[in-house]
């Protein structure tokens, strides 16, 4: 990580300010930080220092995406690892959905994904070599939540957007790297930023902390993988919910029952 320079969207709270501070620490050159409220923006690029720069970013419109690279190229010189975490849930099962639900859920969490890739893209073919790494969600695997129904089907198609654009630049640019990370409940404000609100993802026994799951990401900027899971007991799921002849059975059980 030492001397790369990161661009993270979603880092004004949660796992992309604590992977902010973790890519500080192990002594990135410049750290890109990129979220709407430019309050926390601003004090964390304070906290950081003169390798931070703040920009404040909607990434769910292509314009603010192509605006933050360009403020990167500008400030740093060039990019090294681009972040996609800014993400939003949704607390409404598949039965409640409305037309507006499922736009905002594609919007914030695919959409963003897309222009991030697409902005960074042509500048990573150019240096043949850079790392997209996207934030997806165990929930992208497991319908284990039922009420995020919108929020997993969005983080499904983010994961084989992200294995798509692994097998297109696979041949012509193996140094560019596509990495998609999939936590579980994370202990952040997640739950309770939701849409229709929900129950705060801090007070939900046995969720990770914050600075665990960075932990995993600021690895994996250092040694890139196609799919990480930040637990090891999600990766033990995959394998017995995939290879089940019913995955019926499994969903009859913990941790989904």
């Amino acid at each position: 990580m030492k001397d790369k320079v990161i661009v993270i969207t979603g880092a004004s709270s949660g796992i992309g300010a604590s992977l902010a501070e973790i890519c500080a620490s192990r002594g990135a050159r410049g750290i890109v930080l990129a979220a709407r409220r430019i309050d926390e923006l601003a004090k964390l690029a304070d906290k950081l220092g003169p390798s931070a720069l703040a920009v404040v970013t909607d990434v769910t419109r292509r314009a603010n995406v192509d605006h933050l690279r360009d403020q990167a190229l500008e400030r740093f010189g060039q990019i090294d690892v681009w972040v996609n975490n800014a993400g939003r849930g949704i607390s409404r099962p598949v039965s409640q959905l409305t037309d507006e639900d499922i736009d905002d859920m594609m919007t914030v969490n695919l959409k963003s994904v897309l222009y991030g890739i697409q902005a960074v893209l042509p500048h990573f073919r150019q240096r043949k070599r850079g790392h997209i790494i996207t934030i997806s969600s165990g929930l992208a695997r497991f319908p284990l939540a039922s009420f995020r129904s919108a929020y997993s089907a969005s983080k499904a198609a983010v994961n084989l957007l992200m294995g798509s654009l692994r097998m297109e630049l696979r041949v012509d640019f193996p140094e560019i790297h596509a990495t998609t990370v999939m936590p579980g409940v994370v202990s952040t404000d997640f739950g309770t930023n939701a849409l229709h609100g929900g129950v705060d993802s801090r007070s939900i026994p046995g969720a990770q902390p914050v600075e665990e799951v960075a932990a995993v990401i600021a690895d994996v900027v250092d040694r890139p993988r196609a799919e990480v899971y930040t637990r090891a007991e999600m990766r033990d799921l995959a394998a017995r919910y995939f290879s089940a002849e019913d995955v019926a059975v499994i969903e009859s059980k913990p941790p989904f029952r």
